[in-house]
């Protein structure tokens, strides 16, 4: 990407004043006589939606296979789990304020709790067992770069010491980035779709522990791509088999003749991250 760029040619410094010139928060005005690539309007277009599918695939593309990112553990789980540190002060506020209500949602906190430091530990076990491979075979830790479960995850590779990428996606709430994503690997999406396809193309495992309405969108697409075959099958571990087998009833969806029973090899439940990380090497030791 270097070689094809010169940040010193005078034409994009001129695009960028451009567009910053028209957006300032108002709405973009039409100009015929802007380049094309920096007028707003013109990429706003309902027309233009083709190409911004194009630039929202290429940008992290371009950027994750200069930095030699090829694979990746994609983490999944709920954006509103915190750590335990953070759920005990929230428990100790609570109790101190003496709010029925305040209480119930800390003491649920707390309990769940657990699955964010299981996902930093994971993601730290990881990235230490990585960092010692050569670079073609390392696996990088991968989020969706919010908060919650995303952070506990790039949290982790960030305290070994690795790289770890966050494709944010925008948002009305919930979906700020979090502080442990490497800078450089952090990216904004508009688009779902682009944003679930960079999941899967670096993917060698995916890793859904607990969350709501995105974790189970991404966990099924996920399923139903490999189960299609439109996808390379990869390890699909689901952390907290209690809380995924009370969740989801695929023994009744094999019953109704809805899936069949070979489906249900292509995930595994754990509780441990060990069992986790064993159900990965052991894939791609086979």
């Amino acid at each position: 990407m270097d070689a094809t760029f010169n940040p010193n040619d005078p034409r994009y410094s001129a695009a960028w004043q451009a567009l910053k010139a028209n957006n300032s928060g108002l709405p973009p005005s039409a100009d015929a006589n802007l380049l094309a690539f920096a007028d707003p309007e013109f990429l706003l277009r309902r027309e233009a939606r083709g190409i911004r599918f194009q630039l929202e695939l290429l940008k992290p593309d371009l950027a994750l296979q200069q930095h030699g990112i090829e694979k990746t553990v994609v983490v999944f789980g709920s954006a509103r789990y915190c750590s335990q540190e953070d759920a005990e002060q929230q428990l100790s506020l609570a109790i101190a304020q003496g709010d029925a209500q305040a209480l119930e949602l800390a003491n649920r906190l707390v309990r769940n709790a657990v699955y964010y430091e299981q996902a930093r530990a994971f993601a730290k076990l990881i990235t230490q067992e990585c960092l010692g491979m050569k670079p073609t075979d390392r696996m990088y830790i991968c989020t969706g770069g919010g908060p919650g479960i995303m952070e506990a995850a790039n949290r982790g590779a960030f305290e070994s010491g690795g790289q770890s990428v966050g494709l944010n996606i925008a948002l009305p709430h919930e979906q700020t980035p979090n502080p442990y994503i490497t800078p450089e690997l952090s990216f904004k999406f508009h688009y779902f779709a682009l944003r679930k396809m960079h999941f899967m193309m670096r993917a060698h495992a995916l890793v859904a522990f607990p969350g709501g309405f995105g974790t189970l969108d991404e966990l099924f697409e996920t399923l139903t791509l490999i189960q299609c075959k439109k996808a390379a099958p990869v390890p699909i571990v689901l952390f907290g088999s209690q809380h995924w087998q009370q969740l989801i009833n695929f023994d009744l969806l094999i019953e109704e003749g809805a899936i069949s029973k070979e489906d249900l090899h292509l995930f595994s439940y754990v509780d441990t991250i060990e069992e986790g990380w064993k159900i990965i090497r052991d894939f791609y030791a086979a």
